[in-house]
């Protein structure tokens, strides 16, 4: 594989990681602040479905999502309808794959994170008129931050990861949908070590960093 594929696939992984991260980060944040707040039996079988995929193999995920976006199901044929085109085997498709592997790590993160909350402090702020999105904001979210970093950093490092749901919804289409983690798997099944051990090294530095990255917010916390 040339030097231009290789930056291609680096630079595809990033730019889909870092979308997947923020989208991921926003409903993670929001349905772990919604479903820690209710024990209603309702809302806990929305929160397995959402952490279902940390125990599915990413092959089923992909398989799923194959199913749930092709032309023929009832969103594929309304996205197909609207814009004439189908999500599979593009660069959205292996977004939306990431999103729904890392969104499991990021809502447990930013769960224990509410949890950990003192909601005495909570209440105070509201017997002192304070609005909900106010306390949210000012209060919970600051106290939870540490998690919620936590858990953006392992959803970014998941989403770098993703192999086997981005294959069956994406492809390895050079230059287009082709990331690091299917660019290494071709390549090795190829007999191109040299370009298979440069992603790899690749794709340790970014697992390390994210790691170290974890590591360094959880022990900042645990000293303020």
């Amino acid at each position: 594989m040339s030097q231009p594929l290789i930056l291609s696939a680096v630079l595809l992984s990033l730019r889909i990681a870092a979308l997947s991260t923020i989208l991921t980060g926003l409903l993670g944040t929001l349905l772990a602040r919604k479903l820690s707040q209710t024990k209603k039996t309702s809302f806990r079988i929305i929160e397995t479905l959402v952490v279902l995929p940390m125990v599915l193999p990413p092959s089923i995920v992909g398989y799923l999502l194959l199913l749930s976006l092709g032309k023929n199901s009832w969103l594929g044929s309304l996205i197909y309808a609207a814009t004439g085109k189908t999500l599979l085997f593009s660069w959205s498709a292996a977004v939306i794959a990431a999103v729904i592997v890392s969104l499991p790590l990021m809502y447990q993160s930013a769960r224990a994170g509410f949890q950990g909350v003192d909601q005495r402090l909570e209440n105070a702020a509201r017997t002192l008129g304070a609005s909900e999105w106010h306390i949210f904001t000012e209060i919970t979210l600051p106290l939870a931050r540490p998690k919620l970093l936590t858990g953006l950093a392992l959803s970014f490092a998941r989403a770098i990861g993703e192999f086997g749901a981005t294959l069956m919804v994406a492809g390895n289409i050079p230059g287009k949908t082709q990331t690091i983690p299917t660019a290494l798997y071709f390549a090795a099944e190829g007999g191109d070590h040299a370009t298979a051990n440069t992603l790899m090294v690749i794709s340790l530095f970014i697992g390390i960093t994210a790691m170290f990255s974890v590591n360094f917010i959880l022990d900042k916390s645990r000293t303020q």
